[in-house]
């Protein structure tokens, strides 16, 4: 079974009918019998603001809290991405790359496009 890596994020996912069209096209692929593992980023303009607030809270936030206020954005737009391919008759959790490790900057992606994963199984 092959396995396809596909990544949205930005305007491809800034509305619910963008976030329906990504779910339709993941769910295409797992209907063409592949695993699929897409790398979701967060939705327009959300980043931005996510960092914008933060330097309201501190004009130097933390490194450790900016990457887990930024990863809300990714992980709203991975679970949206899930729940939308699974309402179209695909198989989708969303993954925290995080999830059960010590995460700092050093294993990250530099900068606000720090990318988590919406892994839609077949």
């Amino acid at each position: 079974m092959r396995l396809i890596v596909q990544k949205y994020g930005g305007t491809s996912v800034g509305t619910p009918e963008r976030i329906r069209n990504v779910a339709r096209r993941l769910v295409e692929t797992q209907r063409e019998g592949c695993r699929v593992v897409a790398v979701i980023s967060a939705m327009a303009g959300v980043t931005d603001e996510l960092i914008k607030l933060a330097h309201e809270m501190s004009p130097h936030p933390t490194e450790r809290e900016l990457d887990i206020l930024l990863a809300t954005g990714e992980h709203a737009a991975a679970a949206l991405i899930a729940m939308a391919v699974n309402a179209l008759g695909g198989r989708a959790i969303s993954v925290d790359r995080r999830a059960g490790g010590n995460f700092n900057r050093s294993q990250s992606h530099q900068g606000p496009d720090r990318e988590h994963q919406s892994k839609a199984d077949s």
